[in-house]
């Protein structure tokens, strides 16, 4: 049981894990090296204290320097869901799971809007998770939204268990080659069924599915913690970066505009002593 989850990598994550490290908590910190896509596109950045007229890849490599000269490490594992457990949180990760006591959501926000019904056939047939899940749909006929093409491996080992993989991409250049794998570029406008996912329609064309996999690089904030009080994309908060589940709390962009760094950092710095006061039993809510 850990003290903390903190779940991203990009300025609200970082400030979050630098203030667990110097408070000695004892933490599990889900991202990738590259910290964010946003910062590392970014081609200058001119309001940033301290780092002024800086490109996206020396602001990445300043953060990644100060957090390597601590020793914080980074699990660069993607985190498929969370589960409030009533006292402490699981996090879901391929076939692993982590638990925590509380749990800060640094996860930014996602270019792809929500499928109608997606949320409320997840776990119904409806999988963020190709690791997990896949082989429940050995031999059988699965649809897969994929919005990224460093998730072709996962397409790969789908395609492998599958009978026929219908595939809607957002881009172009998909490097998938299997016979039993149709592709076509696309965004579904629906996930059909209604106790249990029965397909898909993208493109003006409607197939049967009995698994639908949706791989993208982040999930909507209530797909990822069922639960989780959301408006308009975004995790409502406090001033405390408080959530509507006790222990959880959230910074960053997924908390809504302005979407800046610095307003990221702060908000992970108070998000990180509202946890430190929810653990020594401070909190006031």
């Amino acid at each position: 049981m850990y003290d903390l989850l903190i779940i991203g990598s990009g300025p609200a994550g970082v400030s979050a894990a630098l203030s667990a490290e110097a408070r000695h908590l004892d933490f599990l910190w889900f991202g990738s090296r590259s910290l964010s896509p946003k910062i590392e596109k970014a081609e200058c950045i001119m309001n940033y204290p301290g780092l002024p007229k800086v490109t996206g890849t020396e602001m990445r490599d300043a953060f990644l320097s100060q957090i390597d000269g601590l020793g914080i490490k980074i699990r660069e594992e993607r985190v498929n869901s969370i589960y409030d457990m009533g006292g402490y949180y699981t996090a879901l990760v391929n076939e692993k799971m982590y638990d925590g006591k509380t749990v800060i959501l640094a996860t930014g926000v996602s270019n792809s809007r929500e499928i109608p019904s997606e949320s409320r056939l997840l776990g119904k047939g409806v999988s963020y998770c190709a690791t997990c899940d896949g082989e429940l749909y050995r031999g059988k006929r699965i649809a897969v939204v994929c919005t990224d093409s460093s998730f072709e491996e996962e397409i790969e080992f789908l395609a492998g268990l599958a009978s026929e993989v219908f595939l809607c991409t957002s881009y172009k250049d998909c490097g998938i080659r299997r016979d039993n794998v149709r592709h076509v570029v696309g965004y579904p406008t629906e996930i059909l069924g209604e106790n249990r996912a029965a397909g898909i329609i993208c493109g003006g064309e409607t197939v049967e599915a009995e698994g639908v996999f949706c791989l993208r690089p982040c999930v909507t904030p209530a797909a990822l913690l069922p639960g989780l009080a959301a408006e308009g994309g975004h995790i409502q908060v406090d001033r405390q970066q408080r959530t509507n589940l006790p222990g959880c709390f959230a910074a960053g962009d997924c908390t809504g505009r302005p979407y800046q760094y610095a307003k990221a950092v702060g908000e992970g710095n108070v998000a990180l002593h509202s946890v430190l006061n929810y653990l020594n039993g401070t909190d006031e809510r």
